[in-house]
């Protein structure tokens, strides 16, 4: 909405700045006729002297439809005699109702006139000045005060009678504080008729209606302060200060800012204070290089800021640098306050408190994941309804929906932060991240089933945490890694990035560029350095940790089970994904005591996905060489290999995803030493479970073996990497692998044999290596005579056969042989 249209309901404006939904379905309005309808029974009451209740629907008819109402002069007029007569008398809870139709009529009017304004004015003072009652006088303050001010905005009003209406404006602030503060809801209205007064008095006045304006939070006033409040304090004086940017008063502007320090010195609200300044700041930030042409010196923008940060400053001096940040309101309102006040107004310098107030912020406030976990845990039986609204509500607030603004501001300050606060803030963030981790990890166990929703709504908020936390990353590895400090702090950093991704994995639920730039940043450094990888890697969760229930069993609980712990899963699929870019810095000691436990249990994992990092850690250890002590490197590759045999095969079919083995048994008989005995017992374990499982799959489907479509079919998968390890392993072990392949072919049918001959022919014909390949050529041809006598056998124990037969099948066994040596 233009700042123009904005200007005719300022207390409209201002709800419009604090609500985090918009909707343009109109308000419920009344029709044409029933508005004509209403002026003809008001004129009626008063030509009867007689006020009905049906008078004050009336009333309330209008003002149903105050977008669309025009209050002309003579309805004006109307309402002021009505109010005026002495002939009767009109309810006391109906005269708000009159004093809003009044303000429409103003805010409305192109150019009301004078001697109506002026009669306005004496006939309010009297209902203003008459005793308030308990029901209904709080209407009556709020809508009185945003009368006054909407008349003394009106330009050619007397100055006499302008003195009139900010005389009782400020009288009515003064004497009535407690009344105005007892009605939340109209708080706008009482800020609105602050702002038109403001906007149009002298500077003598403006001490007077600011004291009132922050007296409405002073502690007898009983009206405890709001973000909301805050909001609509920064916009009141961004509207304010605007008009006098517009109209060039450079005296109101000092006037104004000086009242606001002044004010800061006297009274302790701080958070009303940060939003003044901040509206200001707002106000003149937006002209920009402008503020001098208009007179504005550069000092007042500094006094403000400065203002600001005393307020942080006195902030985290009470908190003791929030070690000490307890649940206290005003503390917390401070806090959000100088956030959002900061944020929305363009704070152009850094300044320490402010830098740290806003990591705090974020951390406490806009993302207080700590505080709902540490109630969760503390009571894992309770009703976890109210809570589930307190997140719910959290997560639709203004506040939260600035998360994305304020990590903005959070970022450009650290990039001009000095040294020491860019410490204090990456830990505040890097420790967060692990609390992140440790505090889901256990109330994911505490949610489970019926209490999901409250899950699925924390998550939300752990998921805006998390691009907070990837961007600021971000903004470090550029600015802090790039920069001139020494290298072990640069790869200290590099560490506690890699362990906070670590720990937040699990809430990455979109594809930042940010995320993966900054991975590929930080483990260039870290693998370059063997007391970074190691660091890095003594950071993955033991053994113990990772079976281990991280919230206590309850009763009634089902058994633990650490495959279904998906936090956990996540981080954990971090480091398997990380570990192979750094392995050839990972000592074997530190990999047999920290790695292979973890990588051999998640091996088992029943998703796919981390089952095959898990084996592509194997792989890239297993491929590995540069060590200092290269048989110690050898030997455990060895022992880790029969180890990782059985866990592979014994998950197979099940669990272990077939890519994933034959990625790692394809690293291993590369790359272990020739003859190794770790390669023949890995063949032998192949062989003897392909042979088990062609045998339970042929009584399923005798038929399996008629085409080599078998992808789906894991005997078939196993034999197909057998195959492929005839050209893979090395010369010594090569006799052991025929034997044991020429012993498993022969067993089977004759389709099946007749398909696997078959591979090996193309594969035997298509290789180039000169060295294996006569040995294959004159294999294969025995394992095709063989294959044929064992035909014949199995032929003569089915029964008896036709000569004719025999002939045929030894005809068969010719062509057989004879077609082998052909192709070959």
């Amino acid at each position: 909405m233009p700042m123009k249209t904005q200007t005719f309901f300022l207390e409209e404006w201002l709800r419009s700045n604090i609500t985090t939904t918009t909707t343009n379905k109109p308000s419920p309005s009344s029709s044409a006729r029933a508005i004509i309808q209403a002026w003809a029974e008001l004129r009626d009451s008063l030509q009867n002297q007689s006020f009905q209740p049906h008078h004050f629907q009336s009333l309330q008819t209008l003002l149903n439809s105050q977008t669309s109402l025009h209050v002309a002069d003579p309805q004006a007029k109307l309402l002021l005699s009505i109010l005026s007569s002495p002939n009767f008398i009109t309810p006391i809870q109906s005269h708000h109702l009159f004093l809003k139709l009044l303000y429409i009529w103003l805010r409305k009017s192109s150019k009301p006139f004078v001697s109506l304004v002026e009669l306005t004015v004496s006939v309010v003072s009297g209902i203003l000045s008459s005793q308030f009652d308990v029901e209904n006088g709080y209407l009556v303050l709020s809508y009185g005060v945003l009368l006054l001010g909407g008349i003394s905005s009106i330009p050619n009003l007397s100055e006499s009678f302008k003195r009139i209406c900010l005389e009782l404006l400020c009288k009515l602030m003064e004497q009535q504080k407690q009344l105005i503060s007892s009605s939340e809801e109209l708080i706008p209205e009482v800020l609105a008729g602050i702002g038109y007064a403001l906007s149009s008095s002298d500077v003598v006045y403006f001490r007077r209606i600011l004291c009132s304006l922050f007296e409405i939070w002073s502690k007898g006033s009983g009206l405890s302060g709001r973000l909301v409040h805050g909001l609509m304090i920064l916009h009141l004086f961004e509207w304010v200060l605007s008009g006098f940017v517009g109209s060039r008063s450079v005296e109101k502007i000092e006037s104004v800012c000086q009242e606001i320090l002044g004010i800061y010195r006297l009274n302790n609200i701080p958070f009303a204070v940060v939003m003044a300044a901040a509206g200001v700041l707002r106000a003149l930030n937006k002209i920009g290089l402008n503020s001098s042409r208009v007179g504005i010196s550069a000092q007042v923008k500094i006094s403000l800021e400065e203002c600001i940060e005393s307020v942080a400053r006195d902030l985290i001096s009470t908190t003791q640098h929030f070690s000490n940040f307890s649940e206290d309101r005003k503390d917390r309102v401070v806090l959000q306050c100088i956030s959002m006040g900061v944020t929305r107004s363009g704070l152009t310098s850094y300044r320490g408190p402010l830098f740290l107030c806003f990591a705090c912020a974020l951390l406490v406030e806009i993302f207080p994941l700590r505080s709902f976990y540490t109630r969760i845990v503390e009571y894992p039986h309770g009703n976890f309804t109210s809570l589930g609204h307190e997140v719910k509500e959290h997560t639709d607030s203004i506040l939260f929906k600035e998360a994305g603004a304020v990590t903005r501001m959070l970022c450009n300050l650290y990039i001009s932060a000095d040294e020491e606060n860019k410490t204090v803030v990456e830990n505040l963030i890097w420790g967060y991240c692990q609390d992140l981790y440790c505090g889901h990890q256990q109330v994911a166990m505490v949610l489970q089933g019926g209490r999901k929703v409250v899950l699925d709504e924390l998550e939300k908020i752990a998921e805006a945490c998390f691009l907070m936390i990837v961007i600021f990353a971000s903004v470090v590895t550029k600015h802090r890694l790039n920069s001139e400090i020494s290298s072990e702090i640069k790869l200290e950093i590099s560490v506690r990035i890699l362990i906070s991704f670590s720990c937040v994995e699990y809430f990455r639920r979109v594809r930042l560029p940010e995320y993966t730039d900054t991975i590929r940043g930080v483990v260039v450094s870290v693998q370059e350095n063997e007391s970074s990888c190691v660091s890095f890697i003594k950071s993955l969760p033991s053994y113990s940790d990772l079976t281990k229930n991280p919230e206590p069993l309850s009763y009634g609980k089902p058994e633990y089970i650490w495959s279904k712990n998906d936090v956990q899963t996540a981080r954990v699929l971090f480091y398997l994904r990380v570990i192979p870019t750094c392995i050839e810095r990972v000592s074997s000691s530190i990999y047999r005591e920290l790695v292979a436990p973890t990588m051999f249990l998640y091996m088992g994992h029943p998703n796919g996905k981390v089952a095959r990092a898990a084996h592509s850690v194997f792989m890239a250890f297993v491929a590995s060489g540069k060590d200092s002590c290269t048989d110690d490197r050898v030997l455990l590759k060895e022992q880790l290999v029969f180890y990782y045999m059985q866990r592979s095969l014994e998950g197979y079919p099940g669990t272990t995803p077939f890519e994933g083995m034959a990625s790692g048994v394809a690293s291993l008989v590369r790359h272990l030493p020739a003859g190794s005995p770790a390669t023949y017992y890995c063949i032998s374990s192949l062989v003897e479970n392909a042979s088990s499982l062609c045998s339970k799959a042929a009584i399923q489907d005798a038929d399996m073996w008629k085409s080599w479509q078998g992808n789906s079919e894991p005997c078939k998968k196993l034999v197909e990497l057998l195959l492929r390890l005839l050209s893979l392993v090395d010369i010594q072990v090569l006799p052991h692998l025929m034997k044991l392949l020429a012993q498993f072919i022969v067993h089977l049918p004759k389709d099946g044999q007749n398909m696997v001959l078959d591979e090996i022919h193309s594969l035997v014909a298509e290789s180039d290596d000169v060295t294996r390949k006569p040995a294959l050529v004159s294999w294969l041809q025995s394992l095709s005579f063989l294959c044929s006598k064992s035909l014949n056998i199995n032929a003569a124990k089915m029964g008896k056969k036709s000569e004719g037969d025999n002939v045929s099948a030894e005809s068969t066994n010719n062509l057989t042989l004879n077609s082998t040596s052909a192709r070959l």
